[in-house]
């Protein structure tokens, strides 16, 4: 079965994923993290819609504060995009999709777009091309179209959607009577009896047209004011950058409340794919490659006498599990989280808590990324903060100054160019420099390999936003 034309994906990046904690934090949350094969969700995602002959070039729709690591992981998998749109604030499904059918439809007012999360799991790649073929077939004869996963199991973690009779002229596609919240435990078990739901995907498949003139019908003020984002935008480096003020204005909701409970149009295709949303550990447990007691394990991992349980060890760490089942245990550098597997999802209530006490561990990772490279706290105390500094080749760091700390950089590996006032200086493995405080200076990396050095910082004030930019590649 042929689709009408080829398909516009839009890959939606947002969202902060708090019951992935400790992984996922809000300045890098899940879509950036290799949770289930080697490459991380939103690389999984790309790689999804890479087919030629039916998708074209993705647009990105992302949250500000990621924009770099959106990049950064788009450049590592040599994967180009048609566009990565800024949002300066999340406001849900709704506007974002309104903003990619605006720049879609200048092109192609028939152009046929699939909104797709960029946190999802999808197990079978052939299963997923046939459904996004079906449903571009129904959504060219003015259908908005969702996929529904066939129920396996009572799941008080997904949204539901209720199935009606078969769509007219829309072959595989089914009428939706009602879109359902996610149910409490008795209500899941008297869905999943029933037969008649399935859970919400939480991808769409229409055309760009079709969608725009429903939401201005139903919800105009989202589509005027993400008009006004538009026609404002200005590109920055590889970025299309939304007007802050205008996007801000646009009522955030869903595309399930604003225009799928509404419309006429609105169809459902069931499609079973392999689907997760990966919503939390449990899931991870569930879809994991499991070992003959059922224990799912990644990362540096010694299990005794362990079962059912779903272990995760970062990057430097080793766990110890002996005697225990049914659990999450997940470790990171700087925190650890161990709960019971079936009461997991709860571990969102305990990042809200968290945050409230004004933790940095819900915001970000020792290791923090950059447009240039990374950098990666070491240790820390009274007048002094350690770091490993990681440059990737051709880059720089911003032309700067501090006004309450001094610097002392000791390169370990690659090649350091470093402007310190008027002199501009070459340092290779195991040589040293210093940074007075309120010295003007710059840190680059001029060669082929990337660059890492130590920096040790003095002072009686260390935080980040002791920074003086001058000159700025990254235009911050």
């Amino acid at each position: 079965m042929n689709a009408p034309r080829r398909i516009h994906p839009v890959i939606l990046s947002g969202g902060a994923g708090t019951r992935l904690w400790p992984l996922s934090r809000a300045h890098y949350p899940k879509q950036f993290l290799p949770l289930v094969g080697e490459r991380t969700m939103i690389q999984e995602t790309v790689l999804r819609v890479g087919a030629d002959d039916l998708f074209h070039l993705p647009i990105v729709i992302a949250n500000d504060a990621h924009r770099f690591i959106v990049a950064e992981q788009f450049r590592a998998l040599g994967a180009p995009t048609r566009a990565i749109v800024l949002e300066p604030v999340g406001r849900n499904t709704a506007p974002a999709a309104a903003v990619a059918a605006l720049l879609l439809r200048d092109e192609d007012p028939d152009a046929i777009m699939a909104l797709l999360p960029s946190d999802h799991v999808i197990g079978d790649q052939a299963v997923f091309e046939a459904a996004i073929e079906l449903a571009a077939e129904a959504s060219a004869r003015d259908a908005l179209i969702t996929f529904g996963i066939p129920l396996s199991r009572p799941e008080t973690g997904y949204g539901y959607i209720r199935r009606g009779g078969p769509m007219e002229g829309a072959v595989g596609c089914f009428e939706i009577e009602r879109f359902v919240e996610k149910p409490d435990a008795a209500t899941a078990e008297a869905y999943f009896a029933s037969g008649d739901y399935l859970w919400n995907s939480g991808m769409f498949v229409f055309r760009v047209a079709r969608y725009l003139d429903e939401l201005t019908r139903l919800r105009p003020e989202i589509v005027r004011q993400c008009e006004t984002a538009l026609a404002k935008a200005r590109d920055d480096l590889d970025f299309l950058r939304l007007d802050a003020e205008a996007f801000a204005e646009a009522p955030a909701d869903s595309i399930d409340y604003a225009v799928m409970e509404h419309t006429d149009s609105a169809g459902v295709i069931p499609v079973e794919m392999g689907w997760s949303d990966v919503g939390e550990w449990a899931a991870l447990w569930e879809i994991g490659e499991a070992d003959g007691d059922g224990n799912v394990a990644r990362g540096d991992v010694v299990l005794d006498d362990v079962r059912g349980s779903y272990v995760h060890a970062a990057a430097g760490r080793i766990v110890v599990a002996h005697g225990v089942e049914d659990l999450v245990i997940v470790a990171t550098e700087d925190a650890i989280v161990v709960a019971d597997r079936a009461k997991a999802a709860g571990i969102k209530d305990i990042v809200a808590r968290l945050t409230a006490d004004g933790r940095d561990e819900v915001v970000a990772h020792r290791r923090v990324y950059r447009p240039w490279g990374y950098y990666q706290d070491i240790d820390s105390g009274d007048r002094f903060r350690a770091k490993r500094i990681v440059v990737n080749p051709g880059a720089s760091l911003s032309l700067q100054r501090h006004r309450q700390r001094a610097e002392h950089w000791v390169v370990v590996r690659g090649t350091a160019r470093v402007t310190r006032g008027e002199q501009v200086t070459d340092l290779s493995p195991d040589q040293s420099t210093y940074i007075p405080l309120g010295e003007i200076h710059r840190l680059a990396n001029p060669g082929t390999d990337p660059l890492h050095l130590i920096e040790v910082q003095t002072g009686d004030y260390l935080g980040e936003d002791d920074i003086e930019r001058l000159e700025d590649d990254y235009g911050r």
